[in-house]
């Protein structure tokens, strides 16, 4: 029976776990290899849990600061920005604790056994490692580069709960065209970070989250979490050698509101807030925490339940339909539409500055356009990219193609893939011949175009 409770779980670690559940609802999402693009989208949950993630039903707060700001331009991110204020005036680093996956992996990864770094100054020094990154990758970058820069080159939570199940869904096979060398070294770093659970507890959250080192900044002042009464303290220093984090004191920006220290200390000092009351014990802080929790995923289950009917917005359009409406805006200023393209067989490139398959295809679709432009009309339809920049790209490489832009229309009508470039052929009567994501293989367009122009 001991050994029994031993492997019972703890409440902190349901609450971890039912968490997890709901910020990855959409479970059909993991069979059908697409992602949930309902309303709930809009939504930013607490933790860190990648919008990537075919179960994914809202986004992660800390991509949606990165997107925003690398759309700086069309103005200051009051929303993400608010609700970064808000989760962090209310939880704080309570987050940390109980509500984000990667913080219930890497504690369960720390249950192997495996030898552990014990925290010293070399791991204290390390903690400001985070704040580093959160002001130059998370922030400074995305601002400069015009993406989120951390999602894209650091992030595990992107790779480990995004990519590789979308990669690994053979729905998604032809996404493996579009992997290069940034997937490969996102896999390796993932690996790195998995074996550095299983050595030292909690490395991500303490050295290097960005949404940590946000949420440390409220958890003084957050309406929950560990407290220290300084005046009862006698200074045992049990708290400090029970917890694994780099503390000075329970409550400091590094505590994670694990609540390990509540039941240990011997004078009671320690204790954990609530916006109506204390709680001096683990249990009854759990108690008192677990309400207010069912109560939030009960709304956010409600929710889900009610937007999941319109979950679909990706086009239903594929191979043999006919053309969905959209347009295009060339750098003349003039747009054209689906009918504009009837009369000849068309091909349309949705690429973008930043996707190395789109750029590294680029030349062949003009050599291309050099021979079958009498036949064929090409257009290079630029997405997700400052216009200004596409164009400036365009006249350095010296490329003819016409080059169109997107404003989203065309690359949500022909399926709103998860993935760049994305091709589309059309015949002259405007039927898809061929829409799929991903960078051709040498001479497979120029077999394509032989092969439809044949008909």
């Amino acid at each position: 029976m001991d050994r029994l409770k031993r492997l019972r779980p703890s409440k902190r670690r349901l609450i971890q776990l039912y968490t997890a559940l709901m910020y990855n609802a959409h479970v059909k999402g993991f069979f059908s290899g697409k992602l949930y693009r309902g309303q709930l989208k809009n939504l930013c949950v607490p933790g860190l849990n990648c919008y990537s993630c075919p179960g994914a039903v809202s986004a992660c707060p800390l991509g949606a600061l990165q997107n925003a700001l690398s759309q700086s331009s069309h103005g200051v991110p009051y929303y993400v920005l608010g609700i970064l204020l808000l989760f962090g005036m209310t939880l704080g680093r309570t987050v940390c604790g109980f509500l984000c996956p990667m913080g219930l992996i890497q504690e369960l990864l720390d249950k192997l056994p495996f030898p552990k770094l014990k925290k010293s100054r070399m791991t204290y020094a390390l903690s400001y490692l985070k704040y580093i990154i959160l002001a130059v990758l998370a922030v400074g970058l995305s601002l400069a580069l015009g993406y989120p820069a951390f999602c894209k080159y650091i992030c595990p939570a992107g790779t480990l709960e995004g990519s590789v199940p979308l990669i690994a869904n053979p729905v998604n096979s032809p996404l493996l065209r579009t992997l290069g060398a940034l997937y490969t070294n996102k896999l390796v770093l993932l690996i790195l970070f998995l074996l550095s659970f299983c050595f030292v507890y909690r490395p991500f959250c303490r050295f290097v989250c960005p949404l940590g080192a946000i949420y440390s900044l409220f958890n003084r002042v957050s309406l929950t979490g560990v407290e220290l009464d300084k005046a009862a303290c006698i200074n045992c220093g049990k708290c400090f050698q029970i917890c694994k984090t780099d503390i000075k004191h329970p409550g400091d920006r590094e505590c994670v509101s694990c609540l390990e220290c509540v039941d240990k200390c011997p004078v009671n000092a320690i204790s954990f807030r609530l916006p109506w009351k204390k709680a001096q014990t683990r249990k009854k802080a759990l108690k008192r925490l677990i309400a207010p929790l069912a109560l939030i995923a009960l709304v956010c289950l409600t929710l889900a339940v009610n937007v999941y009917p319109s979950e679909e917005n990706a086009s239903p359009y594929s191979v043999s339909s006919p053309c969905p409406a959209f347009s295009l805006t060339l750098e003349s200023g003039k747009r054209i539409t689906q009918d504009d393209l009837k009369g000849k067989l068309s091909v349309i490139n949705i690429w973008a500055t930043w996707c190395s398959p789109c750029v590294k295809e680029l030349p062949e679709f003009e050599r291309l356009y050099q021979i079958y432009s009498p036949k064929v009309n090409f257009y290079a339809a630029d997405t997700f990219t400052e216009t200004g920049d596409a164009a400036a790209f365009w006249l350095e490489h010296g490329f003819t193609i016409p080059l169109a832009f997107d404003d989203g229309s065309a690359i949500k009508a022909f399926g709103d893939w998860d993935a760049l470039p994305v091709t589309v052929i059309l015949d002259a009567d405007g039927t898809i011949l061929y829409n799929v994501p991903g960078a051709f293989r040498d001479g497979e367009l120029e077999t394509l175009l032989e092969k439809f122009l044949a008909k």
